[in-house]
């Protein structure tokens, strides 16, 4: 797998990059600062990256950024998020995009190696990986949400598009529907998660997105035999650390 790495922190960033060769990947590329990540992501057309939210010269949130900026320009390339701590609203940001393909780990997970290596590989594979704080954080902060069974199979169709991060547009070409359906589907949908109107700072589609994610698989099964479960969340469950 040919992976390109963002991390300002040198430490890190060698210990990550000798990790990922020494488990038989290609660092192709690796920057420090947040203006080096969108050419190297570009110049060498990955199969992952892996990003800190963070990055020199504000530290604010250069490695999301040019995340977003790299899924325009790449539709669909795995990136698996790496931060210190739960960043709520860059987390929203970067699901609103639409949740394939995307990790967000907390970094003192890092230490899990084996763990680790199987959260790139489900992201690599279309997966979305979660840090369970993350999860934690963006949907007990506004709502506990009830269960999807309460959503009709149609809510479900429309949720799983949103998921994909399709707007109401495609979604209604996509489903042979009015976009005015999709959006009474829509308006359902938050009523039923209990998701109040936004306040600006992480917002429904966000959260009825993870809502969706973190309960598909008490719907149906598991996809198994190298289909792709893109939809399902996986949350990073911590273990032993070697």
């Amino acid at each position: 797998m040919r992976i390109v790495i963002a991390e300002d922190n040198a430490l890190l960033r060698e210990g990550i990059i000798l990790l990922l060769t020494s488990s038989g990947h290609e660092v192709v590329a690796d920057a420090a600062a947040g203006p080096e990540v969108l050419p190297a992501l570009l110049e060498h057309r990955p199969d992952a990256a892996i990003l800190d939210v963070r990055l020199p010269p504000t530290f604010r949130d250069e490695g999301l950024r040019a995340a977003v900026a790299a899924r325009s320009e790449m539709p669909g390339l795995p990136i698996l998020v790496l931060s210190q701590y739960v960043e709520e609203t860059y987390a929203a940001e970067l699901l609103a995009r639409g949740a394939q393909g995307i990790g967000y780990l907390l970094k003192d997970r890092v230490g899990r190696v084996d763990q680790f290596l199987q959260a790139l590989d489900r992201v690599v594979a279309g997966g979305t990986v979660l840090d369970p704080e993350v999860v934690s954080q963006l949907l007990t902060r506004k709502a506990s949400a009830r269960p999807l069974r309460s959503l009709t199979a149609r809510e479900r169709e429309v949720l799983e598009h949103m998921a994909q991060g399709k707007a109401n547009g495609t979604i209604a070409a996509e489903l042979v529907v009015t976009e005015r359906a999709v959006s009474k589907h829509i308006g359902s949908i938050f009523a039923k998660l209990g998701l109040e109107p936004d306040d600006g700072t992480v917002h429904r589609r966000v959260l009825a997105v993870l809502a969706y994610l973190e309960g598909r698989d008490a719907l149906q099964p598991r996809l198994t035999g190298g289909s792709r479960d893109t939809g399902a969340v996986e949350r990073y469950r911590p273990g032993p650390a070697r």
